[in-house]
């Protein structure tokens, strides 16, 4: 079972930035929204993908990080998809496949961490979660409920940093021990390598476990 990770944050909030110490052969990402990434390296990016091409990689597996960047608009571009459709079934049909890719993603390789990059909304009482279509994922699901680790993505005057547990207004959460400050840098590769050591994964590739000569 892989492991999924939440990045939840506003627009220019440095969740795509963090992918920049990746190496191309280190992590797939899937350009949702299909814009340029914010940094000149070139990684391996799919862009525009749908959700069948999105669960066709990851049950290939062939590598052991992807990034889903802007996940939100897989469900807001199936909604303009759907705009003529009348009734609710539509948003059934919306709600069922996200959930459909959290659990391809679930059913990943051990030594394998998807990230989902999602946009925030709030509820009645203001606190965070992450931005749906329709009140079916909400209502029955809680989307930030399927990640064992949720960080909060924020961009302050002195760069940008993630939040690693909550104040009460956000789903920030990570396992007790995993990272040792509760405002981390966002590097997402060294989150990455934070993750691996504590639960023991194998690293990005297989190169990294094998010593010079």
């Amino acid at each position: 079972m892989g492991v999924s990770v939440l990045l939840l944050g506003a627009s220019g909030s440095g969740k795509s930035t963090s992918l920049r110490n990746f190496e191309p052969d280190e992590i797939g990402v899937f350009d949702v929204a299909g814009k340029p990434l914010p940094f000149r390296k070139r990684l391996k990016v799919v862009s525009r993908p749908s959700y069948g091409v999105i669960m066709k990689t990851l049950a290939s597996n062939s590598m052991r990080a992807y990034f889903v960047d802007d996940a939100n608009y897989l469900m807001a571009f199936q909604n303009f998809a759907l705009a003529n459709q009348k009734g609710y079934d539509k948003f059934t049909t919306m709600a069922v496949n996200f959930e459909q890719l959290l659990e391809a993603a679930n059913r990943t390789s051990e030594d394998t961490i998807t990230y989902f990059a999602m946009h925030p909304d709030y509820d009645d009482m203001g606190r965070m979660k992450p931005k749906t279509i329709g009140k079916m994922l909400d209502n029955q699901l809680c989307v930030e409920g399927m990640f064992p680790i949720v960080l909060v993505a924020e961009r302050m005057e002195d760069g940008y940093r993630f939040v690693t547990q909550t104040d009460g207004t956000t789903p920030a959460k990570s396992p007790m021990g995993m990272f040792s400050e509760n405002v981390i840098d966002n590097d997402l590769k060294a989150v990455d390598a934070a993750i691996r050591d504590y639960w023991g994964l194998k690293p990005l590739t297989d190169n990294d476990s094998k010593e010079d000569n």
